[in-house]
């Protein structure tokens, strides 16, 4: 009898061990896409904080997830094509970085959930039916404040003495350049604004040639993956013409660009992540309300500043996140 029972505890402490080590099983890596339009090494800041949020979340590349980064490398008619490597891949959930991007993602699949990074506008554009219930496969944060070139006017008018003329450059192909420009009209008060329409890079250029015409005494730059795309050029350009101008986004100014104001990018990256990680538990892109941005930034490039010979006012610079020396 005592052998039966010793025979049955055993079995026990088999069978415990047995579920214990087959719980303790590493769960299948998972693998997220990345898929950008520009180059990695383009938007590194950006891409580290995305890792960086994941390994607050206890992510790590190449041990319990693995990263397949595919860029287009500035070439946006290459989209598709790396967009369906990923989905050939089936990854698990795929990161998309703009919203051309995105839309080559959606275009590509149905079915894997898309987190969409910083789109300027997911209902324009079709990819959610509302912010608070995005309904399909795509989630994620989005860039929409329209508010903010309202903002960009009030820094022009501190920054720029006598500022009577404001060229703005935007795109009329990008959804949510319409609020922007009314917010940008509700803002200028006296100020003049002379709205110039850039569809393609050859634009860009003439756009100055306008505002030189025009007798601009600034410029204010939209968000535009036309624009975004060609942010050195801009900068130059803007140099060129003694234009003090302002734009949506570091880059600009890390490019040459005079100020900048806008949401903080790289903390939409490292907010992407707990999109991904949701993802991966099982939550379904339909059921993660879409976030707005929390967090802007104020960014001065006092060398740009001086090359154009203006001098940034005090109760300007003392609010500047960053400043470039």
């Amino acid at each position: 009898m005592s052998n039966k029972i010793l025979c049955a505890a055993l079995s026990a402490m088999l069978f415990a061990l047995c579920s214990s080590a087959e719980a303790q099983q590493p769960n299948k890596v998972a693998r997220i896409g990345f898929l950008i339009a520009a180059s990695r090494s383009a938007i590194s800041a950006r891409t580290e904080a995305f890792q960086q949020g994941l390994r607050e979340l206890g992510y790590v590349d190449g041990k319990n997830i693995v990263i397949e980064w595919r860029s287009a490398e500035g070439k946006l008619d290459h989209l598709p094509t790396v967009a369906a490597e990923l989905v050939r891949l089936k990854v698990d959930v795929i990161v998309t970085t703009g919203s051309s991007v995105t839309r080559a993602a959606k275009e590509a699949t149905v079915t894997i959930p898309i987190v969409m990074v910083q789109d300027n506008d997911p209902v324009g554009n079709g990819f959610v039916a509302s912010l608070a219930r995005p309904g399909g496969n795509i989630t994620g944060l989005s860039t929409l404040r329209p508010e903010i070139s309202g903002k960009q006017v009030d820094l022009l008018k501190e920054t720029v003495p006598r500022l009577s003329r404001v060229a703005v450059l935007g795109s009329s192909t990008t959804p949510g350049t319409a609020q922007a420009l009314k917010e940008t009209e509700l803002a200028a008060g006296g100020v003049k604004l002379q709205n110039l329409d850039v569809l393609g890079p050859k634009d860009i250029e003439t756009a100055f040639r306008a505002a030189g015409k025009e007798r601009a005494d600034a410029v204010l730059v939209l968000s535009a993956s036309v624009l975004n795309s060609h942010r050195t050029e801009i900068a130059k350009l803007a140099a060129k013409s003694r234009l003090p101008a302002i734009y949506p986004f570091p880059e600009y100014v890390e490019a040459g660009g005079l100020m900048a104001y806008g949401p903080s990018v790289t903390d939409l990256f490292r907010r992407a992540a707990t999109y991904v990680d949701k993802i991966l538990k099982g939550t379904k892109p339909a059921d993660l309300p879409v976030e707005q941005p929390t967090k802007f930034e104020f960014i001065i490039n006092l060398k740009s500043a001086k090359q154009i010979g203006l001098t940034i006012p005090p109760n300007v610079l003392v609010r500047a996140d960053r400043v470039i020396k």
